[in-house]
C-alpha cells in the first residue's frame, strides 16, 4: 500500500492551532489579510486556523519550483505561480496554499474581482502540520476544482503527487513529479526539488 502510505504519511505531526471564537469572513479579512508575523492564517467555517510559515530552507524549494515554472508554456502565456495567495475553496473556507498556479485567463478574471481556483497547488509539509488537517485540505482542494495537488516532504525528500484524493504517486530520486493533467510541461525530477537543501528541516 505505497509503503504503508510511506511510513504513515511521513510520521505526522503537530496540531494546527485554532482560535475557537467564531469569526466572520469580513473580520478575518480585516484583521488577518495583511498580518505580518510568523504564522499563515486561514479561515475555515468561522474558525481561524494558523500554522507556521515556511522556513528559509523550505523557501529554497519554492525558488526551485519558480525557476522550473519559468520554462513552461503557461508562464510564457502570462500565467502565475504564486505563494500563499487567498483562494476561496468554498463559501465557508479561505485557504492560502503554499504554492498555486493560475493561468492568464484566470488572472484576467481575478483583476475584475472574480476569485479563481488554482489548477495546481502544493503544500510544503513540516512538523507544524497535522496529518488530519493536511488530508482534510486535500479533499477540500479537489472538491473546489483543483486538478493536481503536491504534498512536499523536505526531510524525507518525497513528493506526493495527487490527481484525485484516492490517486497518488509518491515520487523520489529520479522519478518525475508531474502536473501533466493540468500543465503538461511543468514537471521536475524529485531529487532536483531537494538537492539544494542543507541540514534536515526537522529531526526524525
Amino acid at each position: 500500500m505505497a509503503n504503508a502510505l510511506s511510513s504513515q504519511k511521513e510520521r505526522a505531526f503537530l496540531v494546527v492551532e485554532k482560535e475557537s471564537r467564531r469569526t466572520s469572513l469580513e473580520e478575518f479579512m480585516r484583521v488577518y489579510a495583511d498580518k505580518e508575523d510568523e504564522y499563515k492564517y486561514e479561515w475555515n467555517a468561522g474558525i481561524i486556523e494558523k500554522t507556521k510559515r515556511i522556513n528559509q530552507q523550505q523557501a529554497i524549494i519554492q525558488a526551485v519550483l519558480f525557476r522550473t515554472f519559468a520554462t513552461t508554456k503557461v508562464f510564457k502565456e502570462g500565467g502565475l505561480l504564486t505563494a500563499e495567495t487567498d483562494m476561496h475553496t468554498s463559501s465557508e473556507q479561505l485557504r492560502r496554499p503554499d504554492l498555486a498556479i493560475y493561468t492568464k485567463a484566470q488572472l484576467d478574471k481575478m483583476k475584475v474581482g472574480e476569485y479563481q481556483i488554482a489548477k495546481w497547488t502544493a503544500e510544503v509539509i513540516s512538523e507544524n502540520d497535522n496529518i488530519n488537517h493536511v488530508q482534510s485540505k486535500l479533499q477540500e482542494y479537489f472538491d473546489a476544482g483543483v486538478e493536481v495537488v503536491w504534498q512536499i516532504f523536505p526531510n524525507f525528500k518525497h513528493v506526493y503527487v495527487y490527481t484525485a484524493v484516492n490517486q497518488v504517486q509518491i515520487c523520489s530520486g529520479d522519478m518525475i513529479c508531474s502536473t501533466k493533467s493540468a500543465f503538461p510541461d511543468f514537471e521536475i525530477k524529485a531529487k532536483l526539488i531537494f538537492e539544494q537543501l542543507g541540514l534536515s528541516i526537522f529531526s526524525r
